[in-house]
């Protein structure tokens, strides 16, 4: 039985996974690491220290699906849909620009819970804090390294990973790549920003008419959501939570400090919009260094294979499109190519 490698358990990774196990069961035994202490990836989801509040989803906030995708995809939205894990969404969002016939979704148990469920459905053998630094081509095989433990070896690998990560590997990658491929992974643009998550105790009210708003009149703020109100899971006895996301170009600006140190000056500018919020029992900041794909791979399928023997292939949204469904293309498309190799 072969052995394959996904690297990166975010929705890429997880779909990934999921779909080898439901179409090549028989031929290959799947092992996915990630170097982050849970799965989910930029489908983060955060919890209070003693879960006296809601959860708080400091990545992708909703899932929004236009009618084309809504019908070629329609198999995933109807199983999670089936199971739960997805709703409609019911709530106001302030500012939301929504193109005509596209229908926006919520987590009730947050983003990482498809995540979750689709790594439960794969059976891989999932490694957190796994972290991996280089590949080394041995004859069939993949010698694939990480920062801490002994090395493995691999039949496939496949690299989900932001791209500048996928760019910093050591061993034969390097020398792999043709001119042109380096270039279009070099070519890759990511947004940055960062994400605060406020967890209040259960008797906090957070007074507002609106589940999640866009705020247009704020140079470091850009996006806040009251998170339980949004997923619809108001819960008797646990606290609201609430989600701040800054606009890219404080990210970029501030993007080398310390998030200990940009904390302070996103909570200044959230009281000076919110002034009567409550005071939270517990802060999460989070540095999104590569938050959103503002420039993919250009004419891509959705993936790039680096080497067919033995196999090597990259994927996620920065070979599509930054959204739920580019990452489903992205797995689909890497899936043909897994199919093609041990089918």
């Amino acid at each position: 039985m072969s052995r394959v490698l996904i690297v990166g358990a975010g929705l890429t990774g997880s779909l990934c996974a999921c779909l080898l196990r439901r179409e090549l069961q028989s031929t290959v035994r799947i092992v996915v690491w990630d170097k982050a202490r849970g799965a989910g990836g930029r489908m983060s989801t955060s919890h209070a220290p003693d879960a006296s509040s809601q959860s708080a989803d400091l990545g992708a906030q909703y899932i929004s699906a236009t009618p084309a995708y809504a019908r070629t995809h329609h198999r995933f939205y109807s199983e999670l849909l089936s199971v739960g894990l997805l709703q409609p969404l019911d709530c106001p969002i302030e500012g939301l620009k929504d193109h005509e016939g596209t229908e926006n979704y919520v987590t009730p148990l947050g983003t990482s819970s498809i995540v979750k469920h689709f790594l439960s459905q794969s059976g891989a053998d999932l490694f957190l804090e796994h972290h991996v630094t280089g590949l080394y081509r041995r004859g069939a095989s993949w010698e694939v390294e990480r920062k801490a433990g002994a090395s493995e070896t691999f039949d496939a690998v496949v690299l989900t990973m932001p791209v500048p990560q996928i760019l910093q590997l050591q061993g034969d990658l390097g020398q792999l790549l043709s001119v042109q491929q380096r270039q279009q992974l070099e070519g890759v643009v990511y947004s940055s920003r960062f994400a605060l998550a406020l967890f209040f105790s259960p008797d906090a009210v957070v007074k507002v008419p609106w589940g999640a708003k866009y705020v247009t009149n704020s140079s470091c703020i850009r996006y806040v959501a009251v998170d339980s109100k949004k997923r619809g899971a108001d819960a008797p006895g646990r606290g609201p939570s609430l989600v701040v996301h800054t606009g890219v170009p404080f990210g970029l600006e501030h993007l080398e400090r310390d998030k200990e140190d940009v904390q302070p000056v996103i909570l200044r500018e959230l009281h000076r919009l919110l002034p009567g919020l409550p005071q939270p029992i517990s802060i999460k900041c989070q540095k999104w260094r590569y938050s959103q794909v503002q420039t993919s791979v250009p004419d891509c399928p959705g993936h790039m294979t680096i080497l067919d023997e033995p196999l090597l292939v990259c994927g996620g949204d920065a070979f599509t499109h930054s959204n739920f469904d580019g990452c489903v293309e992205s797995a689909l498309s890497m899936l043909r190519v897994l199919k093609a190799k041990f089918a």
